[in-house]
């Protein structure tokens, strides 16, 4: 069904008689009727979600299920018959798994770690507290058609004179978003901020190495969690793909946030070091 068919049609008519609604599908990929779904996933009081396969269903025979296997690829098995929704092609964020990645997050106060990324449409910030090696995703801040001196207020409005350092594109230091020469950086410090950002940028499979690192790392770790509430970055995580046949990320509106956080993570838990190499002092 159109998405339409629920938020503006079915949803309203529930509303008299204070009813239900059940909504059965294979998945297919991420659209709308998984972002149903991860209602339940996420927690929301008012949803629940179930996965049953195939087999579990108890309509297909073993030996059908056997066969179907064996002539379909695996994520195409896996979507029909196991109810997986299988991750895109092409998947940037692929180490994010929602049912690991996110959980409920209690603000428990200390020095805000704050992503920033310039874009005008939106300006995007992802609001994080750093426990050890352990990043926590608590809140986002999307802001169109805005420039930094209103994301400034926005975070101190929300969290007035609480310690925060700010993460920002490292193009802040050359960027004016307003008259009088101001750039972006010096904004932020003179709002009261401890800004952190490296001189040139990192590169961008760097970045998005970093953030695949503290999501799952090699090990099968996770230092990085997302909570529920913060649904765009959420959302960004799992839909932002790399352009067809490339290693260029797709600018499709879910770049922003990924961005943002991107410039944080990468800052606080690189993944390449540099050493220093020791020159000789005689040479022979």
């Amino acid at each position: 069904m159109r998405p339409e068919a629920w938020s503006e049609v079915l949803r309203p008519s529930l509303s008299d008689r204070q009813g239900g609604a059940l909504f059965i599908g294979t998945p297919k990929g991420r659209n709308h009727f998984y972002d149903i779904w991860a209602k339940g996933i996420d927690g929301d009081n008012d949803w629940s979600s179930f996965q049953y396969t195939t087999l579990q269903g108890g309509n297909v025979p073993e030996e059908e299920v056997a066969a179907a296997r064996n002539d379909l690829d695996e994520r195409t098995f896996q979507q029909e018959y196991e109810a997986a929704f299988v991750n895109y092609s092409g998947i940037i964020y692929y180490a994010f798994n929602r049912e690991k990645s996110v959980k409920r997050i209690e603000d428990t106060g200390g020095t805000l770690h704050i992503g920033l990324d310039f874009n005008i449409d939106p300006m995007s910030a992802v609001v994080c507290l750093r426990h050890g090696n352990d990043l926590l995703a608590i809140d986002e801040i999307v802001m169109y058609g805005s420039n930094t001196d209103e994301m400034v207020s926005e975070i101190r409005s929300k969290y007035g004179d609480r310690p925060a350092i700010i993460y920002p594109d490292p193009a802040s230091r050359q960027r004016k978003t307003s008259a009088g020469g101001r750039t972006d950086l010096s904004i932020l410090q003179n709002a009261g901020f401890a800004v952190k950002s490296k001189n040139s940028h990192a590169l961008v499979r760097d970045r998005i190495n970093a953030v695949n690192s503290r999501l799952r790392s090699s090990g099968g770790d996770r230092y990085l969690f997302i909570d529920p509430k913060c649904k765009h970055t959420i959302k960004s995580l799992e839909r932002q793909t790399y352009k067809e046949g490339t290693s260029q990320p797709n600018k499709d509106g879910f770049d922003h946030l990924n961005d943002a956080l991107g410039y944080l993570v990468e800052f606080l838990f690189p993944v390449r070091t540099e050493y220093k190499v020791e020159q000789p002092t005689r040479w022979t």
